[in-house]
């Protein structure tokens, strides 16, 4: 028997891997964020501050005497009084101002809500010759400083009521003028903000509704209305705001003592703090007058919020 010779072959080293390319060390940014966050809200802190503490500030001397007002600005009222609020409304004349201005706000408001959402519903979803024409004219009208319109618009309000032999009803001095007035210079921004949230809305329920028999006007006030309602709430808000706290407009406007609205009244009673000492009539008129906005603004924040966000979020 042959014995056959092992013999152990040579072993081939296997080869080492290669190692891996270093990963770049990702960027520590928790550091970076806080800063940031710390920063913003800081901020913000600070801004709300500003804004809150005047406010704050005149209410409380809404409850003070005129002799804690002038010695101790500071400090809070000895005992909280009420009867500067009475005076204000009654003495102050605050009831026939505030009247006067809910009256002009319902008006324009209402009538700039209508003219603008249709406005901007036709430029928004109905293509035609000079469309964009007609939305860059309202656009323009953003840029137009209402300082520099005012010589201007005197003289147009009263010289087309005059034409019109409608002076007494859209003139100078009325009501209805102003109101004229105001959704003029609410429109253009009004049409902006819609423009842009009625091309958001979906094409499909509008189309469905066309095939269902739903007329344009139809289309416009059942459908298309109540699905840009977070718009119409956001838009409407800022014009309440805007429309109740403009001073220029009515002041040249208005002339007649008893159609005053209130931005001129609160201008009456701190002309005539000059010669009669009654600052906290003074403070409780301008509370009145801070009160109806804050509680709007309170009730639909909400509103407000997801209509400047609709726009961009959908």
């Amino acid at each position: 028997m042959s014995h056959l010779a092992t013999t152990d072959a040579p072993t081939t080293p296997e080869p080492t891997p290669a190692p891996a390319p270093a990963k770049p060390a990702a960027k520590d940014t928790g550091d970076t964020g806080r800063v940031f966050n710390v920063f913003s809200h800081g901020f913000l802190f600070i801004w709300g501050a500003l804004v809150t503490i005047p406010l704050i500030w005149a209410v409380i001397q809404s409850f003070k005497t005129d002799t804690e007002i002038i010695n101790d600005p500071l400090g809070l009222p000895d005992q909280w009084l009420w009867g500067a609020f009475g005076r204000a409304w009654t003495k102050g004349h605050i009831g026939e101002f505030f009247f006067n201005t809910v009256l002009v706000l319902i008006g324009g408001v209402g009538l700039t809500m209508l003219l603008g959402s249709m406005a901007a519903y036709v430029l928004a979803r109905y293509p035609f010759r000079g469309n964009r024409a007609v939305y860059w004219m309202f656009v323009a009208g953003l840029t137009m400083p209402i300082y520099l319109g005012i010589l201007p618009l005197y003289l147009t309000v009263d010289n087309v009521a005059n034409a019109l032999g409608l002076g007494e009803v859209i003139g100078l001095s009325t009501h209805l003028g102003l109101i004229l007035v105001y959704v003029a210079y609410s429109l253009p921004f009004t049409v902006f903000f819609l423009h842009a949230f009625f091309r958001t809305l979906p094409s499909s329920i509008a189309e469905a509704a066309s095939v269902d028999g739903a007329g344009h006007v139809r289309l416009f006030f059942q459908v298309m209305m109540p699905m840009a309602k977070p718009g119409l709430i956001g838009i409407g808000i800022f014009n309440v705001i805007g429309q109740w706290n403009q001073f220029i407009l009515p002041t040249v406007i208005m002339k007649d003592e008893d159609k005053r609205l209130l931005t001129q009244g609160l201008l009456e009673l701190a002309t005539n703090a000059r010669y009669e000492t009654d600052f906290a009539r003074l403070f409780a008129g301008m509370t009145l007058a801070m009160l109806p906005i804050l509680a709007v603004y309170l009730i639909f924040h909400r509103q407000v919020q997801s209509g400047l966000t609709g726009a961009t979020l959908k």
